[in-house]
């Protein structure tokens, strides 16, 4: 169905909707709410907590006054609890309320409360009778991703009428959603949008979620069927020079690196082809491995291709290849092949690729591109599988006549939930650190350290070093609490020194800009870089040895864990702060497991055990796969119940229809028992 064919969306409300990613009726389902708004009980002023959306019910004790700031018209109105307790509350360009509001008059104010000076402001209160904010206490609002003209009762209102419009096919078949208790998809759809409460969100997002796990490991069986008969046409032995290679390293490969390499080596020489999965904490080592492979693959005659999440990580790969080769007097041709290259780079690239002249090949998404033809690609490897879907995985492969996969993978999630989540690949795991790398230094501190931290950074700086500092948001937002990154880098170049280079970077940006941001701060003319988490994967800065991060409280402790991994990465010592905002014992205290370990598949146990399932509006795992609602570690439980629903279908456990199987399965898997 059309966008069109929504009620209230015409070619202008369209284009909006365009820009926030909906383009067919079918969008508005999967275009779930960033969070929902709950009506609680009205506070006491004196109850009021700075950057939180509250409600006070109190009178108005005096006339409103209205001024003028450039163009903003300001209405300000006095307001007092039953216990005396006062507060200001402002409405901006909506003078005609101040015949409403007059004195002696009792409403329930519902606004975001911000401090200012000494006291405490609420900004552009929603108002209400006692019986109006009654009636709507306990339900949840749906709050949605907003661009730039479109707002939330826009988005409401086109999703009530798409509902009404469009059924959600099912796509889990009737006997597993018998056996595990899941609504239908029409219900459970509806509900996700506009829940009646807590308890009936609940049931329906089990159900979304548990059908995005079921679809996704239904598509790795496919994957893995035809991975199990692929005959290996690429056989690769790893002969003298890599032996040699590995000699000449600066550094000695842990015994962990070793023990991966073996299992890599027996791969890519046996009789079927490779999907392997190396698995390995931040630092870990695992590029080197993965390189060894690629640099074994073109001394055989055939291509490698590693592609990287980003394109400063691609080029850095880029040059670690070329300075490697050149150090042990190899004798092969490396190509890079980013987005930002001229049409004229492109082709060229194209063209060498095409010709067999470029034995490794280093890039982006642009690898999978359809200009780009290999001679006789032999192996592929994948940099921070986490950003690359299965779709991906099986673009690239395609590119070859089967090419060996290899996978890399800094999320450190339990080993049981990898072998579901990697279904169709083998698993590796580097669970030793280099014995040159300096553990990392960590704290947990309340924002009153704030003064304390900025110093130390501009000691580290002077000492020639760098930091970053991460904010949760990009910028303020009344519906959202936390640092946000364009006012703190504003607010952090008036604190340092001018000659220590502040900037700023979010995903917001353009690609172009971004790249360039953190190219220079690859090479030190950035000192200081405050970021949301694009920094987690993408660039490798040895000179980093800060980071800062506002609001830990608000992230889950597995990103916090690979956000550190940005620093630590070179001979310094190096220093995390993670800055608690919350004022929250029980926070604080899941925080401090970061200072009692490094160790990434220890915190994300932890991390599991004391989010749980039950977190809804904890901020998402990064590593998100293809999932719009899941969350491998908070619904874990989720991911396992649906892989042995899979496998009680395969296993003839559970009857399928005809239909059913056609549906799942595709005609890919013939052992099913209907």
């Amino acid at each position: 169905m059309l966008l069109r064919d929504i009620s209230g969306i015409g070619e202008k409300t369209e284009k909006v909707f365009n820009r926030a990613g909906v383009y067919q009726a079918e969008d508005l389902l999967d275009y779930y709410p960033r969070y929902y708004d709950t009506f609680e009980e009205p506070v006491l002023v004196r109850d009021l907590e700075s950057n939180l959306t509250q409600a006070v019910k109190g009178t108005i004790v005096r006339e409103c006054t209205i001024r003028r700031v450039k163009n903003l018209v300001i209405l300000d109105a006095y307001i007092r609890d039953s216990e005396g307790g006062a507060i200001k509350a402002t409405w901006f360009n909506a003078p005609y309320l101040k015949n409403k509001l007059q004195v002696g008059s009792i409403f329930v104010f519902r606004g975001y409360v911000r401090p200012h000076k000494m006291a405490l402001v609420m900004d552009q209160p929603k108002i209400f009778t006692e019986s109006e904010y009654d009636a709507l206490k306990g339900e949840m609002q749906p709050v949605y991703p907003l661009v730039r003209g479109l707002t939330n009762n826009q988005v409401i209102k086109a999703t009530k009428d798409a509902l009404t419009k469009l059924d959600r096919k099912e796509d889990i078949p009737l006997s597993v959603r018998q056996k595990y208790n899941l609504e239908d998809a029409k219900s459970a759809y509806y509900k996700i949008h506009f829940p009646a409460n807590t308890k009936e969100f609940g049931i329906a997002r089990k159900r979304v979620v548990f059908g995005e796990f079921f679809n996704f490991i239904s598509k790795l069986h496919s994957l893995k069927s035809d991975n199990e008969k692929a005959i290996n046409t690429h056989v690769i032995t790893a002969g003298e020079e890599i032996d040699q290679l590995i000699e000449n390293l600066p550094f000695k490969l842990t015994n962990a690196q070793l023990q991966t390499w073996e299992e890599i080596k027996n791969d890519i020489s046996s009789e079927h082809v490779m999907n392997r999965l190396i698995q390995g904490d931040v630092g870990s080592g695992k590029t080197i491995v993965a390189t060894l492979a690629l640099i074994a693959t073109a001394l055989n005659g055939y291509q490698g291709a590693i592609m990287a999440p980003t394109e400063v990580l691609a080029k850095q790969h880029y040059e670690s290849f070329l300075e490697l080769l050149d150090d042990n007097n190899i004798e092969l041709n490396v190509a890079l092949l980013v987005g930002s290259m001229t049409a004229k780079e492109k082709r060229e690239t194209y063209a060498l690729i095409e010709n067999g002249e470029a034995d490794l090949i280093v890039g982006t998404h642009a690898l999978i591109q359809e200009k780009v033809v290999y001679n006789n690609l032999g192996l592929v490897v994948t940099d921070e599988q986490h950003r690359f879907g299965v779709k991906q995985r099986e673009t690239i492969s395609e590119k070859g006549d089967n090419p060996h996969v290899m996978v890399m993978s800094a999320t450190p999630i339990p080993r049981t939930l990898a072998i579901i989540m990697y279904g169709d690949l083998d698993i590796s795991i580097i669970n030793e650190m280099p014995s040159n790398r300096l553990s990392r230094a960590n704290c947990v501190v309340d924002t009153s350290y704030r003064s304390n931290a900025y110093r130390f950074i501009e000691k580290q700086v002077n000492e020639g070093r760098q930091a970053y500092i991460i904010c949760p948001t990009v910028e303020y937002s009344e519906a959202v609490e936390g640092e946000n990154v364009v006012e703190y880098s504003q607010k952090l170049q008036k604190i340092l020194p001018s000659s220590i280079k502040v900037e700023c970077l979010h995903g917001r940006m353009k690609p172009a800009e971004k790249n360039e941001i953190m190219d220079r701060f690859a090479r030190n003319e950035i000192q200081v870089l405050v970021s949301t988490t694009v920094v987690e994967v993408g660039v490798n800065v040895p000179n980093a040895t800060v980071m800062m991060v506002e609001n830990a409280e608000r992230f889950g402790l597995a990103q916090l864990h690979q956000l550190r991994g940005r620093v630590g990465r070179g001979e310094h010592q190096s220093y995390c702060i993670f800055v608690d905002g919350s004022k929250d014992k029980n926070k604080n205290n899941r925080l401090e497991v970061l200072c009692k370990t490094n160790d990434g598949f220890k915190i994300a146990n932890e991390d599991l055990a004391s989010r749980g399932p039950g977190d809804f509006f904890g901020v998402r795992q990064s590593g998100e796969f293809e999932f719009r609602m899941g969350d491998i570690l908070n619904d874990s439980d989720m991911l396992k119940l649906a892989s042995d629903a899979f496998n009680e279908l395969l296993d003839g456990k559970l009857p399928l229809t005809e239909e059913e199987r056609r549906d799942l399965f595709d005609q890919n898997v013939s052992n099913i028992n209907i």
